[in-house]
């Protein structure tokens, strides 16, 4: 077989196919569902030849992950300097429920209950997932860091750890919302109010706050 003969077998593509994959691959998740995430109906999204999605990723399942990677990365940078402006806990828990209610009505809440549901199955999908919540986890804690340094509760909080639990509260909330959306409510809520009251401990004078730190370092102790 002749170089040219063989140059004919492989799919035509240009530059953004690899990107019309991905965003097919997002399309289909969030409209169909993973289990009617193949080659065929991705390719169908993407407007593509079938053939290109084994061309450009070797698999489906390395198609899904890098695609879950891909969304994740585009929505984080989209959001990034909104968590670069904020200055509060208050305000970091009020962008979290701005970002819940955008990403719920584009259809992207559902995307993340594909993502987890198919990193059951999916062997990629897994540490796929959390690398993209991983993104989400690393702007939050650089907002904690940054607005608890100089308060009471700087000294007795775990960044890091605290992040994953922001993470983790929306995530819970997001799938949670599928059943029991007034429920989901009252707790997007919940959170807003422990947010007013950090803010109102933050506000406390000097004096005030040498006692709430005294309290927490005691029952740190005990711990």
């Amino acid at each position: 077989m002749s170089p040219d003969q063989r140059t004919d077998r492989v799919p035509r593509t240009g530059p953004d196919t690899k990107t019309k994959l991905l965003e097919g691959t997002l399309r289909t998740l969030t409209e169909q569902g993973i289990a009617k995430a193949s080659a065929r109906t991705v390719a169908a999204a993407a407007g593509v030849n079938q053939a290109l999605v084994f061309y450009h990723f070797g698999s489906v399942d390395e198609l899904l992950a890098a695609a879950c990677r891909y969304g994740a990365e585009r929505t984080v940078a989209r959001y990034r300097p909104r968590f670069a402006a904020v200055a509060s806990l208050t305000e970091l828990l009020a962008l979290g429920r701005e970002i819940h209610d955008q990403e719920r009505a584009g259809g992207h809440v559902a995307l993340l209950g594909q993502l987890l549901a198919g990193a059951q199955t999916h062997a990629t999908l897994g540490p796929a997932t959390a690398a993209g919540l991983d993104l989400w986890i690393a702007e939050i804690e650089k907002v904690l860091v940054r607005v608890l340094t100089g308060t009471p509760f700087g000294e007795f909080t775990d960044p890091p750890g605290l992040a994953r639990a922001v993470a983790a509260s929306f995530v819970g909330i997001e799938l949670y919302e599928g059943v029991d959306t007034a429920g989901a409510t009252s707790a997007l809520d919940a959170l807003e109010q422990l947010g007013v009251l950090v803010a109102a401990l933050e506000e406390l004078g000097p004096v005030a706050q040498r006692a709430v730190r005294q309290y927490l370092r005691r029952a740190s102790a005990r711990r």
